[in-house]
């Protein structure tokens, strides 16, 4: 069985530099549910662009916490 959480991702073209430059590795979000997650940068970045990172995500974990996905729902 897996956890997913939904949340609004507004992430500055200036931050997304930072994570290329090395300085910045994980994101805290906060779900719609309230429940704070940290996950990798990393996994944003199919879904960075000149402006950032904008829009709303659901991530899937496992039962364990692990990463499955994170898909862009609009």
């Amino acid at each position: 069985m897996s956890r997913y959480y939904v949340f609004s991702g507004f992430i500055s073209a200036e931050k997304c530099q930072q994570y290329y430059r090395g300085e910045v590795r994980y994101v805290i979000v906060t779900a719609d549910s309230g429940e704070r997650v940290q996950l990798a940068f990393r996994h944003f970045q199919p879904y960075i662009s000149q402006l950032g990172i904008r829009g709303r995500f659901r991530l899937t974990l496992t039962e364990n916490g692990e990463f499955l996905q994170l898909e862009k729902i609009s």
